[in-house]
């Protein structure tokens, strides 16, 4: 049979203490032991179904990261506070001092900022690449590289990594190759195409209400472990903890992922459909004009789709923020970074999401001022939408009026 994310969730039940319907929450910050020996055991990682301490971990945010886990398809999941309280620890636990990462250059800006900003502090490098182009990137690694870092689909260009190719190059060179898939949950499977690690912002998508954030690490047992260890582990020692409240709520959304993914989807393959047919620089994975269509369609879960997330181009940045601002006075959605809300989100990403990245940069990869990236909200009328839409394009002169 043939791997389906969204039906690996749905198999998962767990019951609640007194027969609920869903899990109790675990309430508790420390867990009591009836014997020392087994509360040493627990230190020591040697003792199954024990809980120690709530920053290593809780029965809720366990379930939480089998369910991940099983939506990935990898052995297991450590979740955490935010989208970064995953992907930093990774690089932490993978990287030391000496070592070298190559990274795609077109990633989310706080990502960016870690790897160019913050690490070099630890005696760690990072080359920026064009990971499309994959003698670039094989030219980029050297014998002190220890990571391969993309997204699956980058933040904002929405450029789609050739992840079957990269895990070859990656083994090749014996690296890790780790791959932030928040923009294309269920839509991408980036380990069942060989990735040894796959993160998430489960803030986006995942959880969809825009009311918490959290991240979670997919991976081996045994890289979990590590993340874990009480005397070595980055997760463990970072201290980057899911509050059980919240793993319950996201655990209840992911109900629903995929019902949700497949209206983002739609909304945004008839809207980005529109946008390029009124003649606007429309980026969209499935749009056949996109440099990626191909390769996006022959790894996809085709059922969900190219995901909800769209960029178009007005040319400068003050046309950008007009129009913006108009389409939240018309309640269209809101001028507000984050994606995967039920209302559409949008923002200017060389002034938002993308800041931490230099100007100049930020012009080399392709990210121009005017640059708008919409996260497309589950609105039942999409056809509504674009009208709305359209009548604001029109009134700031973004588009002619026929």
């Amino acid at each position: 049979m043939s791997f389906n994310p969204a039906d690996n969730i749905q198999d998962l039940q767990y019951y609640g203490e007194f027969g609920g319907v869903n899990p109790s929450i675990s309430d508790s910050s420390t867990f009591t032991f009836l014997a020392a020996k087994t509360m040493f055991d627990t230190f020591e990682g040697n003792a199954d179904g024990c809980y120690l301490y709530a920053r290593h971990s809780t029965p809720s945010n366990l379930y939480l990261g089998k369910a991940l886990a099983a939506m990935e398809g990898t052995e297991t999941a450590n979740v955490s506070a935010s989208g970064m309280g995953a992907i930093t620890p990774v690089i932490l636990q993978l990287c030391g001092a000496g070592d070298h990462v190559v990274s795609s250059r077109t990633i989310y800006g706080g990502t960016y900022a870690f790897l160019k900003n913050f690490i070099p502090r630890l005696g760690i490098k990072t080359t920026f690449v064009d990971i499309t182009k994959l003698a670039i990137v094989e030219a980029a690694i050297t014998k002190n590289t220890k990571i391969l870092y993309c997204e699956a689909v980058s933040n904002p260009l929405l450029e789609v990594a050739d992840i079957a190719a990269l895990s070859a190059l990656a083994k090749k060179h014996n690296l890790k190759l780790v791959v932030d898939n928040t923009f294309s949950p269920l839509s991408i499977s980036p380990a069942k195409l060989g990735a040894d690690v796959v993160c998430h912002s489960l803030t986006k998508f995942i959880n969809g209400s825009s009311d918490t954030v959290g991240g979670v690490v997919c991976g081996t047992q045994e890289f979990i472990n590590d993340l874990r260890n009480v005397n070595d582990g980055a997760s463990m020692l970072l201290g980057s903890t899911m509050d059980s409240l919240r793993a319950s709520s996201i655990l209840k959304n992911m109900r629903t992922l995929h019902i949700r993914m497949k209206q983002h989807s739609y909304n945004a393959a008839y809207l980005a459909d529109k946008f390029q047919a009124d003649g606007l620089i429309t980026v969209y994975p499935g749009l056949e004009s996109h440099p990626s269509h191909k390769l996006f369609k022959s790894i996809m879960n085709t059922e969900f789709g190219f995901g909800g997330m769209l960029t178009i181009d007005v040319g400068t940045l003050e046309k950008a923020n007009e129009l913006m601002e108009l389409m939240q006075q018309k309640n269209i959605g809101n001028l507000a970074v984050s994606l995967g809300f039920y209302r559409t989100l949008f923002s200017a990403p060389g002034t938002s999401t993308s800041s931490e990245i230099p100007a100049d940069e930020q012009k080399e990869m392709g990210l121009s001022k005017g640059l708008i990236r919409f996260s497309i909200g589950l609105d039942n009328d999409i056809e509504r939408t674009y009208q709305l839409m359209k009548s604001c394009m029109i009134e700031v002169g973004v588009l002619s009026k026929v």
